[in-house]
This record gives C-alpha cells, sequence and structure tokens, in this order.
C-alpha cells in the first residue's frame, strides 16, 4: 500500500511518518519561541530582539502549513484548513499577540502529530494483517534449491516451502503434507490440513512439514497479489459520506471565511468594540471553523471499516461499497456454490438383492466415474474415502450424454441415466425425482440406482433467517435449476422470492427486472460464484463473490468472500452499519462543537487557544471514535 496515497486520503495535509528533519526544526522552533517568551517578557530585551526570535519561531513550526496554502492559493480549493490557519496566526501576529499566534500553531501541530500517530497505527495494524507478500520463493532446480524473487517463478515451475515460510504463489502440492496458517486470506484462525494435490493460497503460512508445490498462477495472477491490489485501489472510490463532506466543505469554507471577514469589519460598527479585539474574534472564528476534524475521521472511518473486514476475511474494494452494504435492502442469490456447497452428494443408495455387496457396488461406480472431468464425476470421486485401483479396469468409454461403459474385474458395468440403460437393453425401473440419479448395471443386469445432490451449506439458513434483522426486506433466489427443486431449496432456507429454470442470459435480464420494478432508493445485492453470476454481480449495486468462484466473479464483485463462506455476508454488514453509525456519530459531534465554539468565538467569549482546543481536541476523539469500529 502507497504510505502518501493513505495519507492524501485521509487528510487535505501532506501527512506521513514525520521526518527526523522535522522533528528538529520543531523542536528548534520550540526552543526558539520558549527563549523568545523569557527575551520579552522576563529579561525586557529590546523588541527587535525577541521580535526575531518569534519570527523564526513561527516560520520554523508553522512553515509546512505556509507552503501548503502557498500551493493552494490559486486552485479551486485554497479554502482549506491551512489557509484558515495561516490567516489567523499572521493576523494574531499583526495585533502583536506574538505568543497567542504560534502557540496556535504548536499546539495544532501536536494535535497533527497525535492524529498521524493514530492513522499509522491503524495502517499497520492493517498492513499487519494483509502482510501477504512473499520477499522470496525456494525454486525447486534439479535436486537443489535457490531463493530468487516470487515475480520470476513461471507456471508449472515446483517450488519447496519449509517449516514457518510464507506461500509466495499459488500451487498444488504435489509432495509432502503440512499445516497451514490461512488466517490473512480467510480470516480462519484455525490451521488447516493440506495433502498432496490439495491447492494452497499465496500468502498463507506453512507451519507443518516440508512441501513442494507446483505453482499454477504467475505472481501478478497469484491470490496474494490481487488482495493487496484490492486494498490499495479500496479507497480510490469514496463513498457517498466522504463525498458530502468534500462538497460541504468547499461550500463551507469560504462562507466562514466571508463572515470572519463580517466580524473584524462590522462589529467594531455593530457592537461598539475596538478593531483590535473584533480582528481577534474573527482570526479565533478562522481557527476552530476548520474543518479538519471532518476531513480526518471521516475517510478514517471507513478505512478501519474496510480493514476490519478483510481481517475476517471479507475484501471490500472500495469505502463506498462500505456505505451501500450499510443500506441493503433487498439480497439476490445464486443457489450451487453460494448457499450449497456445489459438491454433490450421494443422499441415497437402492440396490436390489445380488451377490455383489454394496461397497463393491459403489466402488465400481468410483472407478468408472474416475476417468471422466464431468462435475457429477468428480464429486464421486470426492466422496469415496478409499483408494482406487484402476489396474482392475480393462477398458473404459464414456458415452456423450450418456453415462459410461467400463470392464472391471472382467464384469460390464454400466453407470449412467436411463438413456445409457435404454442404449443396451436393460430391464430397470424407471426412478421420478428433482434430484440427479445414476442407474447401474453389471453384466446386463440392472443392480439398482444412487441419488446424488448438492447439499446445503450447514450456514445459510441461518444467514437467510438473520438478514432480516439488518434490515434485508427480501431475499431472492436467481438459479437453473427445476422448478420443483428450487421450490424446495427455498422453502427450506425461508427464500421470500425464486426464480427458476433461468439460462445464464436469463438471470441476468431477470435481475434487471428485480431492479427496475424496485424502487430507486433500494439498494440490491447479489451473490453468486460461477462464471455465469459474473454479469449480474457487474450489474448489482454491491456485487459479492465467493472467494472459491470463479476468477470472473472474483475480479467484478465489489466485495470478495475470501474463505467462501455464506455467513461472513453478515459480517460484511454488520461491520458497514457499525462504520456508517460511527461515521454518523463523528459528523454530528463535530458539527455540534463547531457551532457551539463558532458563536462563542464570534462573540468574544472564547480565546484563541479554546479556538485551537475545540479544532485539534474535537478531531481527536473523533479518531478515536472511529477505532471502536474495530472492536
Amino acid at each position: 500500500m502507497e504510505e502518501d496515497n493513505i495519507h492524501e486520503h485521509f487528510h487535505n495535509h501532506e501527512h506521513g511518518k514525520v521526518s527526523k528533519n522535522k522533528i528538529i526544526l520543531n523542536i528548534l522552533g520550540v526552543m526558539l519561541f520558549i527563549l523568545a517568551i523569557f527575551f520579552e517578557k522576563i529579561f525586557d530585551f529590546s523588541k527587535q530582539m525577541y521580535l526575531t526570535f518569534y519570527i523564526i519561531s513561527y516560520v520554523l513550526i508553522g512553515y509546512e502549513i505556509i507552503l501548503n496554502a502557498l500551493r493552494r492559493l490559486f486552485k479551486k480549493d485554497m479554502f482549506d484548513e491551512n489557509f484558515l490557519m495561516t490567516i489567523a496566526t499572521l493576523g494574531a501576529f499583526f495585533i502583536n499577540e506574538y505568543t497567542e499566534s504560534i502557540a496556535v500553531l504548536l499546539f495544532y501541530k501536536v494535535g497533527e502529530f497525535l492524529q498521524d500517530l493514530a492513522v499509522e497505527k491503524s495502517r499497520k495494524k492493517i498492513a499487519s494483517a494483509l502482510d501477504l507478500r512473499s520477499e522470496y520463493a525456494n525454486l525447486k532446480s534439479g535436486s537443489n534449491t535457490i531463493k530468487v524473487k516470487p515475480e520470476e517463478v513461471k507456471m508449472d515451475e515446483v517450488i519447496v516451502i519449509k517449516n514457518g515460510e510464507k506461500i509466495p504463489l499459488d500451487g498444488i502440492i504435489i509432495s509432502g503434507s503440512t499445516s497451514i496458517n490461512t488466517a490473512a486470506i480467510t480470516g480462519e484462525s484455525l490451521p488447516k490440513e493440506v495433502f498432496k494435490g490439495d491447492e494452497v493460497l499465496s500468502g498463507c503460512i506453512n507451519i507443518g512439514g516440508v512441501i513442494e508445490v507446483k505453482v499454477t498462477n504467475t505472481y501478478e495472477m497469484s491470490t496474494a497479489y490481487k488482495i493487496i491490489e484490492l486494498i490499495e485501489n479500496a479507497s480510490s472510490k469514496k463513498s457517498k459520506t466522504e463525498n458530502f463532506v468534500t462538497k460541504f466543505a468547499k461550500v463551507y469554507t469560504p462562507i466562514v471565511t466571508f463572515v470572519a471577514i463580517f466580524i473584524a469589519v462590522l462589529f467594531p460598527v455593530i457592537l461598539n468594540i475596538n478593531f483590535s479585539e473584533s480582528l481577534r474574534r474573527a482570526l479565533s472564528f478562522l481557527v476552530v471553523s476548520c474543518p479538519c476534524a471532518l476531513v480526518i475521521s471521516i475517510p478514517l472511518g471507513f478505512f478501519v471499516g474496510i480493514g476490519t473486514c478483510s481481517k475476517k476475511g471479507i475484501l471490500v474494494k472500495g469505502s463506498n461499497y462500505i456505505d451501500l452494504l450499510s443500506n441493503v435492502k433487498k439480497m439476490v442469490f445464486d443457489k450451487t456454490g453460494t448457499l450449497t456447497k456445489g459438491k454433490f452428494e450421494i443422499v441415497e443408495k437402492n440396490f436390489v438383492e445380488s451377490d455383489i455387496t454394496n461397497d463393491k457396488i459403489i466402488e465400481y461406480v468410483t472407478i468408472c466415474e474416475s476417468y471422466s472431468n464431468h462435475y457429477i464425476a468428480k464429486s464421486i470421486v470426492d466422496n469415496y474415502k478409499k483408494e482406487i485401483d484402476l489396474s482392475k479396469v480393462s477398458s473404459h468409454e464414456e458415452l456423450s450424454g450418456m453415462g459410461i461403459k467400463a470392464v472391471i474385474d472382467s464384469k460390464t458395468i454400466l453407470v449412467g441415466n436411463e438413456k445409457l440403460l435404454n442404449k443396451f437393453n436393460i430391464n430397470f425401473e424407471s426412478i421420478k425425482s428433482n434430484k440427479t440419479i445414476l442407474y447401474i448395471s453389471i453384466d446386463s443386469k440392472y443392480i439398482g440406482y444412487i441419488t446424488l445432490a448438492d447439499t446445503l451449506k450447514e450456514e445459510s439458513k441461518n444467514v437467510i433467517n438473520n438478514l432480516k434483522k439488518f434490515g434485508i426486506n427480501e431475499t431472492i433466489l436467481l438459479t437453473g435449476d427445476e422448478e420443483k427443486l428450487a421450490d424446495e431449496i427455498a422453502n427450506k432456507l425461508d427464500i421470500d422470492v425464486v426464480y427458476s429454470e433461468l439460462l445464464p442470459q436469463e438471470k441476468l435480464e431477470m435481475f434487471e427486472k428485480i431492479k427496475s420494478t424496485s424502487r430507486k432508493t433500494d439498494i440490491i445485492a447479489y451473490v453468486g460464484d460461477g462464471i455465469n453470476d459474473g454479469p449480474v454481480i457487474a450489474q448489482a449495486d454491491v456485487g459479492i463473490a465467493m472467494g472459491k468462484g470463479a476468477d470472473i466473479a472474483i475480479e467484478t464483485a465489489d466485495v470478495v468472500l475470501m474463505n467462501d463462506e455464506i455467513e461472513k455476508i453478515l459480517d460484511s454488514i454488520k461491520i458497514s452499519q457499525r462504520t456508517k453509525s460511527i461515521v454518523k456519530q463523528n459528523i454530528l459531534v463535530v458539527l455540534i462543537v463547531k457551532v457551539v465554539f463558532l458563536v462563542l468565538s464570534g462573540f468574544g467569549i472564547s480565546t484563541m487557544w479554546e479556538a485551537v482546543f475545540a479544532d485539534v481536541g474535537i478531531s481527536l476523539i473523533a479518531i478515536l471514535n472511529s477505532f471502536r469500529i474495530a472492536k
């Protein structure tokens, strides 16, 4: 994350880490300020002597503020806190209030420094949670390994990851097994056991044995790189609240400037006070009017919100989506891989009596399916927990649209749909079901069938039920499944509306219809994971993708649930609503305090010192309040 970009986002000041030179200059300025006070008040030196020290002190402490004001002098956004502080302190000098003028600058700089510390603390906290970059990769070269930069590793090359090392690139384990800490990617604190053939993601930490990994993504395509890029770009997308403050400041600052001129020029006539007193009031008025607290605390609040989400494995691509998430009224869901596991499981076995055991039948089915790339075949193989002995296979043929014919242990096995058994004239009883049925024949005899279904994620019902608590008025399901199955899923989950048997292009058309028939003020979110969900995610006010879904869905989405847990939606909405609530608190408190002290300073009740405390003090209070988002 680029440091300068972050600080520009937080503050109109050119903040950053305070350099040693700046610290030295400020300390020197403070020392000269103290000397000037002694020369004027105690030793009664000549005015020329202590005035020289005051001027040098003023320049050393306030030069950044003055330079920033001068840089913006001929720009459209010249009316900022730098402008206000410069005018106020130079004016104080003009009326011989040297001590007060420099003290104002000093107090202001101390406040700025404390604000910088708060921002930096937040940055480091989030950066540590997203410390995904690896400095090197152990590239395997023959029997040796060489340390190279992750950017230099190519696809299909093999890297070695030792205990305690960060995984530099996405890949598949080809040797060894281990435990990995996935907290930085998924927010999950418990270690994950991985074995040969399992996928591992960059950014995770190996906390077990040595593993060899075949690289499946180059550095620019790796999970860690994409996450870092998303977080870096997040602050460029401002929320409506932030944009409101920007517009507010552009109108507000010129107004208070002209009010200050009015106080300085007309109060002597209206209130019968001397010009020196009216000028002091005007200067105090300018100091307290500085919109610093809003400029700092509001972007910081959203940044803390984004960081809090990221630590829970939720990537939010901009503070505008925090804003939108907090106001979602309708949530539309894809089914497969989103509300369901996206993985077929055997839910029923129905076999006729024969000499072959049920376990043997399942073994034959699994061996048949192990040659296929079909998603059902993969699910059956994944469900089979024993070792598959392919040496038993004499022949294997996949019949498109029907199923598989294989010879195993000298037995002819048929596994597939009704068309397959009809093709080979097998007598069987057809089953009517909204689930997937695989019929089985051995040596031309019908053996029975197995039923497969995509099972619901355990947390799906809890998510749907709890969305109402967060102000979601309506939940909708869009799916390509048959109407009967879609209705069954919707009833189990208490989903309000369901649209079924949709082709990919019809999904988008239906979503656009939902948007067009909703109120213009309704924020509509869509949650999906597949390639066909990409266009719908792009059309949604807030597009949410599952982290293990298709790349296009993740790329298009505004929010990504990295650990693929649907219940993270509740966390994302909860954090966004808390963020919005605390940001609103900051705006309200800041404006109330501003108005009170503007009136007090305008009528001479508060001094410039109190004016600065009102500005800097309320800024710090707003910043501290923003950190409550992370609790």
